[in-house]
């Protein structure tokens, strides 16, 4: 993840996959931007799936749990600093905190996930 040409082939799936951690309800048109994204990243689905587990929700996953969360759009600047931070100053107990909280803490997502899923495939398949 060193790599910068990797940052910003993520940059795109992290500002994107952010909109999930955002104290607002999606609509049909903010699952269709991000599927688009992921369309048009070099990452697979499940790929994304990954980065959203171990870059975006270590990161994200705070505001959601706050009272008053964030929910007019993280500054991209520091969402991409964040995550890189993150990523610089994992260690195994870090990996294995992430690994906890993410199960405890999926389900919050996981409607999310399902609707994404199948807007992707919709998109994919008919991206007209």
């Amino acid at each position: 993840m060193k790599n910068a040409s990797n940052i910003e082939d993520r940059k795109p799936i992290w500002i994107a996959l952010s909109e999930f951690y955002l104290d607002t309800e999606l609509q049909e048109s903010d699952f269709r931007h991000i599927a688009f994204k992921i369309i048009e990243s070099p990452y697979t689905f499940d790929e994304v799936r990954e980065i959203n587990r171990y870059e975006v929700f270590p990161v994200l996953q705070p505001n959601l749990l706050s009272v008053a969360g964030e929910w007019a759009g993280f500054d991209e600047e520091w969402l991409v600093k964040s995550i890189t931070d993150s990523l610089a100053n994992r260690n195994t107990l870090k990996k294995l905190e992430i690994e906890s909280s993410y199960l405890t803490y999926k389900w919050m997502s996981k409607d999310k996930w399902e609707k994404l899923e199948k807007t992707y495939k919709q998109v994919k398949s008919n991206p007209g």
